[in-house]
């Protein structure tokens, strides 16, 4: 694929209609129920994301995604189609290095993937889109944190069949046209160590065969909670990864305030540079993103640089999910012709 200097674009999740979802307390989090079921249930996620697919391409987005409409958890969708995970089994855990404890599905087997899990989705993107479809699954070191295991006591074993259950995924996301990749990591924020110890190398087992660009994202944290969420910062963790086959980096500073000048250190490698809070909060002006982004061209080649969110825009309301789309879109129009 090849990509436009400085390709306005998003990480993932988009809102969904109030028609098709509605947030639910599941113990100490809010989770999403469907409004429907069988087919219905079927129906209204495809004009769903036909819905998210209109508004970024409205908007000027020209790397999209589904919305992930059909999902109503970044990570459990992914492991509905795995053998050795008991969705309907939970312990609380304490999970990405907080205090609160959370329940979480329990590894009950050997992981293994039994069937695809977002392949269909990717289709049904691709024949509706007019533009490149990326597709996004979580990484080995977010879904371990994300369960309770009984049967490995090792994560480093855990995470090589999670990493070949990824790499099966993204094989056949590759064959049905995935125009590029995406491995969700947020956990690898917070545990440094665990990312030097098995993260890095579970990662390149993700990748095996994978030809198509294929970017980590590192999640700063999540959009409204303010605090600073995990226990490093970025330099010592984009140092490791530059060892792996990855492509690039999905980095977050609209809230981190982290300076650009760390792109330093991704020479050659595609960088989605978050540069607007993806939560529910006001408009940055389009000069204050421009000039954001003007810094990071300064160490990122603009054909490597694509501009995003932080993170998913699935907490903002539709009209101001569209209007922050419309704000990166306007970004890219600006800075491009400044080049």
């Amino acid at each position: 694929m090849d990509l436009a200097p400085v390709t306005p674009t998003t990480v993932g999740s988009f809102p969904r209609p109030h028609w098709l979802a509605t947030p639910v307390q599941q113990g100490s989090r809010i989770g999403l129920e469907f409004a429907a079921e069988g087919q219905e249930l079927s129906e209204a996620q495809d004009d769903a994301t036909l819905l998210a697919l209109r508004d970024q391409e409205e908007a000027g987005l020209e790397l999209l995604t589904d919305g992930e409409q059909r999902r109503t958890n970044f990570i459990n969708h992914i492991l509905a189609a795995w053998d050795g995970i008991d969705l309907g089994k939970f312990h609380d855990k304490a999970i990405r290095r907080r205090d609160r404890l959370r329940p979480v599905p329990t590894v009950v087997g050997q992981v293994r993937r039994r069937e695809p899990a977002v392949v269909e989705d990717l289709r049904f993107a691709k024949a509706h889109a007019n533009g490149p479809v990326k597709m996004a699954v979580p990484g080995p070191m977010t879904v371990i944190d994300t369960t309770y295991d009984e049967v490995y006591g090792d994560e480093s074993a855990l995470a090589m069949d999670v990493a070949a259950a990824l790499n099966a995924e993204l094989l056949e996301l590759q064959a049905a046209g995935a125009d590029m990749l995406q491995i969700d990591e947020p956990a690898m924020t917070r545990y440094h160590e665990k990312a030097a110890e098995y993260g890095a190398k579970a990662l390149d087992r993700c990748l095996e065969g994978i030809t198509v660009p294929t970017v980590v994202h590192l999640c700063y944290g999540y959009p409204g909670t303010g605090d600073d969420q995990h226990h490093y910062k970025y330099p010592e963790l984009l140092e490791a990864l530059m060892e792996t086959r990855i492509s690039g980096f999905s980095l977050e500073f609209a809230r981190s305030g982290y300076d650009p000048s760390i792109l330093r250190g991704c020479e050659g490698r595609l960088v989605m540079f978050g540069c607007i809070d993806p939560g529910d909060s006001p408009l940055e002006p389009l000069q204050a993103v421009v000039d954001s982004v003007k810094q990071a061209l300064e160490y990122v080649a603009p054909e490597n640089l694509l501009v995003a969110p932080d993170c998913g825009l699935l907490t903002a309301g539709r009209e101001l999910a569209h209007a922050k789309s419309r704000l990166l879109a306007a970004t890219a129009e600006t800075v491009r012709a400044k080049l």
